[in-house]
């Protein structure tokens, strides 16, 4: 009797529930009773007051900062590659330039015994920024076919040209233009702030496409020579000349005079540096979204149109931390890209998933993996960074340390130290030097690239 009592006001308990549980509006909206139903989750108690009257006036991730995790992170590295001085790529999206020209310059620090030693970001973004132009245009001539609203055409159009871009920029301006000491072709207002520049340029470009798409076939190649000229004009205008060649005075790291002599760009680079960047490296990525061991390549996402495209290997985490080890034992610095916004505490310049506690503070649960979060465009790679320090205990990595483009003031002395279990999550793409790279990963580079359209979410430009 007892036990069909109890049975009898579970099933009542239930049957009340499932009746005041509110029927979903088959169009689809939000009903009168469906709102009182989601309302409720606010209950108004005074912990609900005080989190609102603290959100009122202070941001998201300052209430979410961990009490736990306030202290410095140990600074200490049992691999660390040396380098001297720190860069600031301002307010601007060229990450992946600093980035790539920093690796190249901490490896010609060491070997010509330099003092602090920056080359000319200003000169490569000059030629980038036309290389690009010249990209579009010519993307919009072999597109010309097409309808308007084709997605091809709809994507360049869009995207015309911008400050983001990866290491294959890097690596084919480089060998197609040298470069230059910073001093030769220093930093403008429009290189520091490129926002203004960019907008008039793309305004420029989008009114150029409407007039190669309308015109004869034969007419769109002298035409598109005209179209570089006045963008050749305005860049020269915000950003200054590019040199054909210069005078160097070369100082040890002592300060003491070495040489005077003069240069051309491309002389300058084959003397000091003379490595080949096109060729001597490869370019990996974690992506648990797309299939591991699978080259990918990325239609027109490139800075110099008779250049390469993206082409990735897509390994596991662990294969690309054992490439990255032994390049940082090596004192040798690596390109490294990542979502570097997430779980990042900017003042201390550490990134550690436990910086943040964002489930407390919303009482909700934040749950997605990796994966996850790619499909849904929730994590990607956004900035380029020089990975230079890896810390091993007992033979394993337990955070890592990269020089970052924000200025020496930024972060930990100019640098960001990320947990490795921050890694494993945030980590996407590194370049990686051949003789860093084991066999097995080579002969994987061998295969045909899948070709992947050029909006796809994970190669979104790095800035």
């Amino acid at each position: 009797m007892k036990k069909t009592l109890i049975l009898a006001a579970s099933l009542l308990v239930y049957a009340t529930a499932f009746a005041q549980k509110p029927a979903a509006d088959p169009k689809g909206g939000i009903s009168a009773q469906m709102l009182k139903e989601i309302s409720s989750a606010y209950q108004g108690t005074p912990a609900d007051k005080a989190l609102r009257n603290a959100l009122n006036s202070t941001q998201i991730n300052v209430l979410a900062a961990s009490a736990d995790n306030l202290a410095m992170i140990d600074t200490h590295f049992s691999h660390e590659v040396k380098t001297v001085g720190r860069t600031d790529q301002k307010s601007s999206g060229r990450c992946w330039l600093f980035t790539g020209l920093n690796v190249i310059r901490a490896r010609m620090i060491q070997k010509h015994d330099l003092g602090a030693f920056t080359f000319s970001q200003n000169y490569l973004f000059f030629y980038d920024q036309l290389e690009k132009a010249n990209l579009f245009l010519q993307g919009i001539i072999d597109t010309a076919d097409l309808p308007i609203e084709d997605r091809k055409v709809d994507w360049l159009l869009s995207n015309p040209i911008g400050d983001g871009g990866q290491f294959t920029g890097v690596s084919n301006l480089i060998m197609k233009y040298g470069v230059v000491p910073s001093d030769v072709m220093p930093e403008t207002l429009s290189a520091n702030s490129t926002s203004q520049m960019n907008t008039q340029i793309k305004t420029k470009l989008r009114e150029d496409a409407l007039r190669l798409r309308a015109a004869k076939a034969g007419e769109r190649q002298r035409m598109k020579v005209d179209m570089l000229k006045e963008v050749y004009r305005m860049l020269a205008l915000c950003l200054g000349v590019p040199p054909q060649e210069f005078t160097w005075a070369r100082y040890n790291a002592k300060g003491e005079f070495v040489s005077e002599k003069t240069y051309t760009p491309k002389g300058f680079y084959q003397e000091f540096v003379g490595e080949d960047l096109e060729n001597n490296y490869i370019m990996v990525m974690n992506n648990p979204a797309v299939e591991y061991g699978k080259v990918y390549e990325i239609e027109y996402d490139r800075h110099v149109y008779d250049g390469q495209n993206w082409v990735y290997l897509n390994l596991p985490i662990e294969k690309i931390k054992e490439m990255a080890i032994a390049s940082i034992q090596d004192n040798t610095a690596l390109y490294f890209s990542c979502d570097v916004g997430k779980f990042l505490d900017r003042a201390r310049g550490v990134a550690d998933l436990n910086n943040f506690d964002y489930d407390s503070l919303m009482g909700v649960n934040f749950g997605m993996d990796k994966k996850e979060r790619i499909l849904t465009h929730a994590s990607g790679s956004t900035h380029a960074m020089t990975l230079i320090a890896v810390d091993l205990k007992e033979g394993k990595p337990v955070k890592w340390m990269v020089e970052n483009s924000w200025g020496a003031a930024s972060g930990y002395k100019g640098n960001i130290i990320m947990t490795d279990e921050w890694f494993n999550e945030y980590m996407f793409r590194l370049v990686v030097e051949k003789k860093y790279v084991p066999a097995d990963v080579m002969a994987q580079m061998n295969q045909k690239p899948i070709l992947l359209p050029s909006w796809d979410p994970m190669f979104a430009p790095e800035e």
